[in-house]
């Protein structure tokens, strides 16, 4: 199996894979450099993966890495969680995925009408899902937690969820009990996960992460 190694040098962290004859993939663009005979492939995938990308803004094309070497990704000033899938299907936030072994398959899980729409995402939301059993590299903006729920619920309104497994649902409600109370809260509407499994979270991006995210918005809302 494939081997996912997390460095750390300089500020940034960025992934390392080790393959002996394997097949991975990773996120359209993720590439920085390559040592040893490895072969790139980027096929595309069913009507039905390019209709989901082009409708929720996610990358349908995911290259494919084989061979024996090190495939070095992209340097970043957030960090990655190494994820073991194994029986049940974890579906990803959007902006989650980096990386994965080859025995793992991706699909997507598209959500209601009415949870898109109230999540601000139009009215397609489609996410990954990794199913099969092997690793799953996800991106984060800071360190993750994970959290299990045992027919419960978890109230998100920062987006601070990366990934859950399938037996927990997204709904968008209001925080709270009343409608009036709401406005009168100040709150957003939220994300509401509810039911049995595990959830991924980044309640805290780190600094230097933070900062430059904070300065391109600054930037953006200048243009």
């Amino acid at each position: 199996m494939a081997t996912f190694k997390i460095t750390h040098t300089e500020g940034v962290h960025m992934i390392e894979a080790q393959l002996e004859n394997e097949m991975i993939r990773a996120e359209s663009g993720a590439l920085y450099y390559t040592i040893g005979p490895i072969r790139i492939d980027a096929p595309l995938p069913g009507p039905r993966g390019i209709l989901a990308g082009l409708l929720s803004g996610e990358k349908f094309i995911r290259p494919k890495y084989t061979g024996t070497g090190t495939v070095f990704l992209e340097p970043s000033l957030g960090g990655f969680h190494i994820l073991e899938v194994e029986k049940e299907p974890w579906i990803i936030a959007p902006g989650g995925y980096w990386a994965s072994e080859g025995n793992v398959t991706l699909t997507v899980k598209r959500e209601s009408f009415w949870t898109s729409y109230w999540a601000g995402e139009g009215i397609i939301f489609y996410q990954t899902e990794v199913k099969g059993k092997g690793k799953v590299v996800i991106a984060s903006p800071g360190d993750v937690q994970e959290v299990t729920l045992d027919n419960g619920k978890l109230v998100d309104e920062n987006k601070v969820v990366l990934a859950r497994t399938a037996g927990i649902s997204l709904k968008i409600r209001r925080p709270t009990v009343k409608r009036a109370h709401h406005y009168w809260s100040g709150e957003k509407f939220a994300r509401i996960y509810e039911g049995t499994g595990k959830l991924l979270l980044c309640p805290v991006p780190y600094w230097r992460n933070r900062s430059a995210i904070e300065k391109q918005k600054e930037e953006q809302g200048q243009a």
